[in-house]
């Protein structure tokens, strides 16, 4: 299958030991590449008692079968491993120009195993891959590393991939960092790379990546591209404010969490609004590669300037926080970036500690001076930092992330978190759909497997009723299956808001030159849904797991257009797991596994 550059590459750090191998083709056509491919590997090769941080645990990155491709957004990869925060598979997805240079050099994936004796990086060249010392840059934050290794390699064109200081520490929040400031952002990847004493991997390649049908290729270009032109979200609004523009629409809906969940309504949204930061700090665009959206932000601030932020972070240092200084969200999220953190996560885990301090729970005496309270621009900020660094008692319970730093003082509950993963910036109380998808996704409180919020809101492919239970399991299903499509060919979710299945199975068919119907991509897509289910279910995860926090199944929204809401999960189950072919207790069943051929 032309598309996929036919080629594993596996480093044993413990050894020191570089070896190259085919890729699977049986495999790849059944799960695809990026997030399915790395995630069936991943369950092949790393145990259930595998501990998360241990060298027996690996690293898969791999690229989609259209990264590097001239298919619209085709540049993104996954980050695959056990995750430290629950031991589920973790896919973390990444954009900007790292992975289109992966393919470049000749490489689907790259596959990290063992543990480095002292720090190391990693240097591809085309198919020259060599391990260097990394002494002099482990302690360095991502810009500093990131500068320090292009000068070594000596290319402008190489892309540098690394962890910071938060990801050394072990942080539960730490991400993985390329480009500067993309992030294979979620469930602890950075951590499992600083377990293995890795700093980097800087890659540069010199070849390209071919379509099996070229004519095919430019008539499917010219649809997809006008598609999402014309679109209302990708052509207008996301291009004109990026990401943020969420911010009032979220908040006019009455599900835009705040003060950790403690309502859902901002009377100030508008201060951290997406059309606020266009006007006031917005100084220009940064696509990812081949995307024509363009959402990404450069922006400035006061004493800086840099990447971001997305809704996310506005949201998770912002509302969520209860602050509405755009400069201290800026700044909180420019050290995310430095220190390699998930922004949505490190964001949650401060709101959690603002409530915790709020309730008496977290004691004066432990902060150290630095205040510790919603609506607290500085020191929002400097906990962030000591986050970061996992500096001083409290700050190392930070960087352990909400719910270890909840359950620490003895409530756990106050951690929004499904699988001891942080809930995004939509209040399930007020979006049944969404919250369902909350409480089912295997890697736990994620917005980004099942975006429900783009029909129950947005309208897209088609309105719901947010509040209406009608339907919305087999919604759930299919806009799950769907998003793994997406994330195991390298394209962006945001394409989904203008295309359809039909318009994925065009473009996948004419790179690779298969002749999939929609019906098989779509089951690729249950396919790794279900194996995923079943390395939570080898874990020992139960239906139990599959649940949302307790202030949002019993507390209702207290204002805005959403009061009175709570999310009505016990209805939803049942349903949704019967449209999945599993048993009462969530356990896919033999005819279903047989189905999918698992």
């Amino acid at each position: 299958m032309v598309g996929y550059t036919g080629k594993i590459l596996r480093i044993n750090l413990t050894e020191g030991k570089i070896t190259t191998e085919p890729l699977n083709m049986e495999l790849a056509k059944k799960y695809l590449s990026g997030r399915g491919l790395g995630g069936k590997m991943c369950f092949d090769e790393v145990g259930p008692d595998v501990d998360p941080l241990s060298q027996e645990n690996k690293i898969f990155i791999s690229a989609g079968v259209l990264t590097g491709t001239n298919a619209p957004t085709g540049g993104r990869y996954m980050v695959v491993t056990k995750s430290p925060l629950n031991g589920a598979i973790a896919s973390s997805n990444s954009g900007g120009y790292w992975g289109a240079q992966l393919k470049f050099a000749g490489w689907d994936m790259v596959i990290l195993e063992g543990k480095a004796v002292n720090p190391q990086y990693i240097s591809i060249l085309d198919d020259k891959v060599e391990i260097k010392d990394a002494a002099h840059l482990w302690g360095q934050d991502v810009y500093a590393t990131t500068a320090a290794l292009l000068e070594e390699f000596g290319d402008p064109k190489a892309k540098v991939l690394t962890i910071g200081p938060a990801g050394e520490n072990l942080s539960m929040n730490a991400a993985i960092m390329n480009d500067k400031f993309r992030a294979a952002g979620r469930s602890g990847v950075g951590a499992v790379m600083g377990s293995k004493n890795l700093k980097a991997i800087v890659c540069r390649g010199t070849g390209k990546v071919e379509n099996a049908k070229p004519d095919d290729m430019k008539k499917v270009l010219r649809s997809a591209l006008a598609k999402i032109k014309e679109n209302g979200v990708t052509g207008q609004g996301l291009p004109t404010y990026g990401t943020a523009i969420l911010v009032n629409i979220i908040n006019e809906s009455g599900i835009f969490p705040f003060k950790n969940f403690q309502d859902s309504y901002d009377p100030d949204a508008d201060l951290t609004s997406g059309e606020t930061m266009t006007e006031k700090h917005l100084i220009k665009k940064d696509p990812c590669f081949r995307c024509p959206i363009a959402c990404g932000r450069y922006n400035k601030w006061k004493g800086g300037e840099g990447g971001g932020p997305e809704y996310e972070a506005v949201w998770s240092f912002g509302g969520d926080c209860g602050v509405h200084d755009y400069d201290a969200i800026h700044v909180a999220n420019d050290l995310c970036n430095k220190l390699g953190m998930d922004s949505i996560s490190a964001g949650c885990t401060i709101a959690v500690a603002m409530e915790l301090v709020q309730r008496g729970y977290i004691k004066q005496e432990e902060l150290e001076g630095v205040p510790l309270e919603f609506g607290n621009s500085q020191g929002m900020v400097e906990w962030t930092r000591k986050m970061g660094y996992a500096e001083g008692a409290l700050g190392a319970k930070l960087a352990a992330g909400s719910y270890r730093l909840a359950e620490a003082y003895g409530h756990p509950e106050l951690s929004m978190s499904v699988k001891k993963l942080d809930i995004p910036a939509y209040d399930p109380r007020g979006i049944q759909g969404h919250g369902l998808q909350y409480a089912t996704n295997n890697r736990g409180g994620c917005h980004v497997r099942g975006y429900m919020v783009s029909p129950e809101i947005l309208g897209l492919p088609q309105k719901l009723d947010k509040d209406s239970l009608e339907g919305k399991a087999g919604w759930v299903k299919i806009f799950q299956d769907l998003t793994a499509v997406i994330d195991s060919i390298g394209m962006c979710l945001f394409t989904s808001f203008a295309l359809g299945l039909s318009d994925y199975t065009e473009i996948i068919n004419a790179v690779t030159g298969c002749n999939y119907t929609d019906e098989e991509i779509l089951q690729c897509g249950e396919r790794i849904w279900n194996l995923e289910r079943l390395q939570n279910l080898r874990i020992g995860m139960t239906k139990a797991d599959d649940t949302l926090p307790k202030r949002l199944l019993e507390v209702p929204i207290q204002s805005g257009s959403s009061k009175g809401s709570v999310h009505r999960l016990p209805e939803l189950l049942p349903a949704y797991y019967s449209e999945r072919g599993w048993d009462e207790n969530g356990v896919p069943t033999a005819e279903t596994l047989a189905k999918l051929g698992i």
